[in-house]
């Protein structure tokens, strides 16, 4: 473990719960990828590019729920504008989506 960080600037990202409402396919990427329409209740919708294609068809990533850091700037990849970091895990190559247990409400802070 090389990288320490203090409890401080944990605190600083905003990690929240969000529903994909709607996903594309992004053939601009220079990697294979998603582009997809988050709902995070209150905080609105926000979109986000995902290289999570090799995992997830399409048809599956619909209504599911996932943890995305929503405080970033946003950030342009290939010819769009990602608003949020959707969080997953890295198996080798390929990235397993982080999602609750249960079902909650959009928006839902991750502590």
């Amino acid at each position: 473990m090389d990288k320490i960080i203090t409890f401080e600037d944990f605190t600083k990202v905003d990690l929240r719960i969000g529903t994909i409402i709607e996903v594309n396919d992004f053939p601009e990427a220079r990697n294979p990828a998603y582009l997809l329409v988050i709902d995070f209740g209150d905080l609105g919708l926000k979109k986000s590019s995902a290289q999570i294609t090799k995992r997830y068809q399409k048809d599956e990533l619909l209504q599911r729920q996932i943890v995305a850091v929503v405080n970033f700037p946003k950030k342009q990849i290939a010819t769009f504008m990602s608003e949020c970091l959707v969080v997953g895990a890295v198996d080798g190559k390929d990235v397993i989506l982080l999602h609750p247990e249960n079902k909650v409400k959009n928006g839902s802070t991750v502590s």
